[in-house]
């Protein structure tokens, strides 16, 4: 089971960044309820040997393409966000340690993974995969667009995907970017 989630992990992550068109620098978000992944209901059941198998994948996939990976916490820490501080130079950090039932599996994974993390309430991805429905689209800039993926399942947990794109301004007799779309 544990290769397999890596698998379905990294297919997920890598589809994500072809459809989405994500360049170097951008920011993906990621919330994940490794309860749902292992068949279990939403936060009941962590699983931090699960969560190691997805952060991996996710990891090794921004890292080869030059993105930021930043790992929504469970509820219990009002979703805040676990990133690595250089995504965020000018973002407020908070002070938190998220742990397997406080925070969730795959945030605690993230925070011990990166090479200097942070947690913060709020960040503003280009684009996110939520593992589970873990409701990672506050964390979403304000347009965001969903990407059908081929790849719909982690395990047992549903995949729902975005990305973003600027807001249109103006009105009738305006132009757009037509690769910003």
């Amino acid at each position: 089971m544990d290769n397999k989630i890596y698998l379905e992990t990294k297919a997920v992550i890598e589809e994500l960044v072809e459809k989405a068109n994500l360049t170097p620098g951008k920011i993906v978000v990621v919330g994940c309820s490794t309860s749902e992944v292992i068949g279990s209901k939403i936060g009941t059941n962590s699983s931090p040997e699960t969560a190691k198998y997805i952060f991996e994948a996710l990891h090794e996939c921004t890292k080869k393409h030059g993105l930021y990976l930043a790992v929504q916490c469970c509820e219990h820490l009002n979703r805040a966000i676990i990133v690595e501080r250089a995504a965020v130079p000018f973002a407020e950090i908070v002070n938190v340690v998220p742990q397997p039932k406080a925070g969730g599996s795959l945030a605690t994974q993230a925070y011990a993974g990166f090479s200097d993390p942070v947690a913060v309430e709020e960040i503003k991805a280009d684009a996110g995969i939520d593992i589970g429905f873990t409701l990672i689209g506050m964390h979403l800039k304000k347009v965001a667009v969903p990407v059908r993926l081929e790849n719909k399942m982690i395990g047992e947990a549903q995949i729902v995907a975005a990305r973003t794109r600027p807001k249109f301004i103006g009105g009738v007799r305006d132009v757009y970017d037509e690769e910003k779309l």
